[in-house]
């Protein structure tokens, strides 16, 4: 047996067993959810500190 062939069937199995690094399309899709769930939770934690700024400084008045 070539060193070679051997060599080539360990990094077929590897590859089959831990994927190329390729999203599938589940994972684009979920991917594309989270980010969008990011950037309205960010949206909704900024909003809550411009409130908090605000009710600081009408309780120091």
């Amino acid at each position: 047996m070539n060193e070679g062939t051997l060599g080539n069937w360990v990094n077929q199995d590897r590859e089959s067993r831990e994927g190329r690094g390729e999203l599938t399309r589940d994972n684009v899709e979920e991917l594309k959810r989270l980010r969008s769930e990011n950037a309205e939770l960010r949206m909704e934690r900024d909003v809550l500190k411009r409130s908090v700024v605000l009710w600081v400084k009408e309780a120091t008045k």
